[in-house]
């Protein structure tokens, strides 16, 4: 008997048709990937499981990078399945190429990139010469396609929709638009990034430099903004506050000119501020004491609730409150979604439901009345029992429903819910109860009073009927949805009889100064993201852009997060801020002539075009041919510029030339001395971009005015290494002249040489974990007083040694110091894997069996039970996951292991020494604490690193630390006794605890 293969974007939505079927289609019977029964066979993706790539003759492994092989345009794009679904994609092709599978329904989401995540399994699965893949024709061997169209998932709107399934001819358009955008993408992303990377790269090192087309929009928004603010000259300006007393009571006001008029060219003057301190002055003293008069006009004014959230708008609201990233919040949404099924599909760019969706609001209400959240449940039973719920356009509105509707809490109460994800839940069901409240009123009042010929306003606003703002309480009165901070508050200002004149009391002249607009916050970037279209002048452009924006929500957090992990972008608190390789970037794409890379207008263009490919007003072949000619234009640009430098607005520093005293100035690729006073340059000059890393303008000042700066991370070797590393000026005998180089501190060991090291002038870290001495900073390292020849000690006799770098993790010093106290360091998060180039967390441990510093990685739950029968035998380790993860080699950043990073030369993994048996291993012996430490610690034996444990527990158990110093220890009354004096510093510590212990 054969059957219809129906292949849904998710697991959920594959789950909601089997239920919309069964009672028309019969019983499913489940399995692990799918859905069968006697006609349907239901499965899903888990989004895209392919992804297109160059076939391998048309693209390169080995001078990817060099202008040689570009630009790259494949006659038809090879597909790859994406590594973490590969099962999932094994698992739906299998089923698509069963004998009983006649004929196939695509129930990806109704929408481009759900279109081109069904075609690109299709393709996958029954596969297409070249010719026809670029095409996007079909082979012989494909099985006939129907497209389930969905706006709705109610189950009377799935089975209408099985009812009403369009034709494969229908959809044509439609998929010729999103293979067109994805291949389009590939083809100025990887060649325009290979072409910027090979210009930057041209006088050596690897400079890498990415472009794309939403990405350099989104970077090209913050660094105008920031150009902007650099720029930005502050001017003082003045505003006058009185204070008017009337019978009732004092009420303030501010003066302004009832005749001001908008300056076009001048934005910053408003009808409130005066430029002139003599002249705020003069009215101030013309008014104070003065009789006033009084007119008012009171109106009543109303305040609807905000609309639903789509994912963009619940990002923005989540940073503007909580500070969470857009990728943060992102998570959490789908981990409500997928984990806890209370929320509906969160990457969504519709704010409406469906007008079908009435009665599932109606039990969405019902359900959220009876839950347990004491905060929302009485407002949904207010909901129901006044009957607030009705089919209003404002929410219920089929032709704002694109691919999703918006975010709405499920028909399942959460429970188990962490702080974060509890809050994003609550957002979602306050915004959603308060859509159906009525407005909000308020009795606006605006009074002015005017004395000797000068007004001044004072403005009021009484909240009548809270309406919906009683959802949030006086927290959310005046809170701007736009950027989640609270507004001015209003004021209920006390009554003036008609006819009734005020006297004028204080009066002063604030003086104040314009401020440069704000940087961009995330909540703030996502808004220009998706209003990107306002940036574009051509009409039909800035009308394709209306609806989409700068990328979809669903990408628009990967966006940012690209261009902060690119080193493009900073985030400092809540700004965004662009860095010197954003700035040069600019530079070089208005130098090199190619500024549409940069411009939202591109992206307009494409969206424009890709309409009228859906609507078959424009062919596929003729919008590629266009994308080729761009591509190949933007690379030919860049391979054929042959001036100096690329025009721009360059710095110039403030410290001068270190060798003749001359001026230092930027340009593209350095900085050059141009000599002083008139006289020719010395010759003076260094590079921008040392191993791919592009200096901060403070950065550079900082370097010339102390000839050295670090350790600095971020470089990269010639063969696309990370390294971190410190540079210095060096004076060139030869060439006489001063020269930028890297600083690995490679010096000679003193161990080897004999050479005295003076560590006397230094606060030590702790005890030595192998000989109990003291530890100290000594150039890249922390190392024992014993291992480097001294005055009291000339011969070493430790080797106790271990890198303030560590696989380009900074160890901060008191980081080291906790490590010597109690073993272990916090959990450090920026270890970068030289197997892998991944960035991992993990613990720094003293491992005594080794008798080195090592990795421990962090304990973590598995999501699953245990297998019955599993037993023991299954368990891992902390340290077997740290060998899984991190070759077991020995942690020290010394200099060799630095320039074995540069030179890519690792040294292979020793193999790890077999495990003694616990049974062979000597009891550590205990000490014998003081009374006074035993109060603390207890009074039986015990080890030196477990005393510190205990009083460290014992510190953050009585919130001992100083807040204002962390380093610092407060002693209560039993500590106290122990330390001898009120605070001691933490490194201090091991000293003081090691005087109460004694041998047994």
């Amino acid at each position: 008997m054969s059957k219809t293969l129906v292949i849904a974007e998710k697991p959920s939505v594959a789950q909601d048709i089997v239920r919309a079927l069964t009672p028309v289609a019969g019983k499913f019977d489940k399995h692990d990937e799918y859905f069968e029964n006697d006609k349907y066979v239901v499965t899903s993706a888990v989004g895209h499981l392919v992804e297109i790539h160059a076939p391998e003759q048309f693209d390169v492994k080995r001078g990817k990078w060099s202008f040689a092989h570009l630009p790259v345009i494949p006659p038809w794009f090879d597909l790859k399945p994406v590594d973490k679904t590969k099962t999932r994609l094994n698992a739906v092709v299998k089923l698509a190429k069963r004998k009983d599978v006649t004929d196939l329904v695509n129930a990806c989401d109704a929408g481009r990139e759900g279109e081109l995540i069904f075609r690109l399994i299709e393709q996958f699965a029954f596969g297409s010469d070249g010719t026809n893949a670029a095409a996007g024709k079909k082979s012989a061997a494909l099985k006939p396609v129907k497209r389930l169209w969905l706006q709705s998932m109610t189950p009377q709107a799935i089975r209408e929709g099985f009812e009403k399934l369009r034709t494969d001819k229908q959809m044509e358009g439609l998929a010729h638009a999103a293979r067109s955008r994805s291949e389009a993408d590939w083809l100025v992303g990887i060649n325009g990034t290979r072409a910027m990377t090979a210009f930057n790269s041209r006088d050596g090192g690897f400079f890498l430099t990415t472009v794309g087309r939403v990405q350099t929009p989104t970077l090209a928004i913050v660094v105008e903004r920031e150009e902007q603010i650099r720029k930005f000259v502050s001017r003082d300006y003045w505003e006058i506050h009185g204070s008017f007393l009337a019978d009732a009571g004092e009420y303030p006001g501010k003066w302004f000119d009832p005749n001001f008029r908008k300056d076009p060219e001048d934005p910053e003057k408003r009808a409130d501020r005066l430029w002139n301190e003599k002249d705020a002055i003069a009215i101030a003293n013309a008014v104070r004491g003065k009789a006033a008069t009084v007119t008012e006009e009171s109106k009543p004014s109303t305040q609807a609730s905000p609309g639903l959230f789509d994912l963009t708008s619940l990002q923005r609201e989540a940073n503007g409150r909580f500070g969470y990233s857009a990728k943060t919040t992102l998570a959490l949404a789908q981990s409500l979604y997928e984990r806890h099924k209370a929320l509906t599909y969160p990457r969504t760019d519709s704010r409406h439901l469906p007008s079908d969706y009435v009665k599932v609001v109606h039990e969405t209400m019902d359900v959220l009345a009876g839950s347990g959240m004491p905060h929302l449940a009485p407002f949904a039973r207010q909901a129901k029992d006044e009957g607030y719920v009705k089919p209003i356009k404002r929410v219920f509105d089929d032709s704002k429903v694109s691919d999703h509707f918006a975010i709405i809490p499920t028909l399942q109460a959460p429970s188990g819910l962490s702080d974060a994800e509890q809050k994003i839940y609550d957002l979602v069901v306050r915004r959603f109860l308060a859509v159906f409240f009525p407005s909000a009123e308020y009795l606006v009042t605006t009074r002015i009073s005017q004395a000797v010929g000068h007004h001044f306003k004072t403005e009021g606003k009484v909240l009548v009927k809270p309406g919906w703002l009683a959802i949030y309480g006086k927290e959310a009165v005046d809170v701007d949805e736009s950027t989640g901070k609270e507004g001015e508050k209003g004021q209920n200002l006390v009554p003036v009889k008609p006819g009734e004149m005020v006297r004028t009391e204080a009066v002063d002249a604030k003086g104040l100064k314009t401020r440069p607009p704000a940087r961009y916050s995330e909540a703030s970037l996502l808004g220009a993201m998706e209003g990107a279209g306002k940036f574009v002048e051509d009409d039909e452009l800035r009308e394709a852009m209306q609806e989409k924006g700068l990328g979809t929500p669903a990408t628009r957090a990967s966006i940012i997060e690209g261009l902060i992990n690119e080193k493009y972008m900073l985030r400092e608190g809540r700004e965004l801020i662009p860095t010197a390789k954003a700035f040069q970037l600019m530079t070089l794409l208005r130098g090199l002539g190619v500024e549409e890379l940069s411009k939202p207008e591109l992206t307009g263009e494409w969206e424009y075009k890709l309409s009228q490919m859906e609507h078959g007003k424009l062919s596929r072949d003729q919008f590629m041919h266009e994308i080729a000619d761009m591509t190949k234009r933007i690379v030919m640009k860049a391979k054929e510029y042959d001036r100096d430098t690329v025009p721009g607005d360059y710095a110039t520093l403030k410290t001068p030339c270190p060798n003749c005293g001359g001026v230092v100035q930027e340009t593209y690729r350095r900085y050059n001395c141009v000599g002083k006073n008139g006289q020719e340059p010395c010759g003076f000059s260094f590079t921008k971009i040392p191993a791919g890393r592009a200096f901060e303008l403070d950065e550079v000042e900082a370097f010339l005015r102390d000839r050295r700066i670090g350790p600095l991370q971020g470089f990269r070797s010639k063969a696309g290494w990370p390294f971190t590393a410190e540079l210095a000026l060096n004076y060139n005998q030869e060439e006489e002249n001063w020269k930028l180089e890297f600083d690995f501190g490679e010096t000679k060991d003193p161990a080897e040489t004999g050479e005295i090291v003076d560590l006397s002038t230094q606060e030590p870290l702790g005890p030595c974990p192998k000989c109990g001495h003291q530890v100290f900073e000594w150039g890249s390292n922390y190392v024992c007083e014993r291992s480097v020849p001294t005055e009291k000690h000339p011969t070493p006799t430790c080797d106790f040694r271990s890198g303030k770098i560590i696989l380009q993790q900074p160890v901060e010093r008191e980081q080291m110091a906790k490590l010597l106290a109690t073993g272990k360091t916090d959990l450090l998060d920026k270890f970068i894997s030289m197997r892998t180039r991944r960035p991992f967390k993990a613990f720094l441990v003293w491992d005594a069996e080794a008798s080195k510093v090592n990795f421990q990685f962090e304990e973590r739950k598995s999501k699953f039970p245990p297998r019955k029968g599993a037993g023991a035998a299954t368990k891992t380790t902390a340290t077997s996951r740290a060998k899984a993860r991190e070759p077991a080699s020995e942690v020290k950043a010394t200099a060799k292991a630095a320039k074995a990073v540069v030179a890519k030369k690792a040294a292979p993994a020793k193999k790890a020494a077999p495990a003694k048996k616990a049974a062979a291993r000597k009891p550590a012996a205990g000490l014998k604490p003081s009374p006074e430490l035993a109060a603390v610690v207890g009074s039986e034996p015990i080890a030196r690193t477990e005393v510190i444990k205990r009083i460290w527990d014992y510190i953050k158990e009585k919130g001992l630390q100083d807040k204002k110093d962390k380093r610092s220890i407060n002693a209560d009354e039993k500590l106290r006794a122990v330390f001898g004096k009120p605070q001691v510093t933490m490194f201090e510590l091991a000293g003081i605890v090691g005087k109460h212990l004694s041998s047994q």
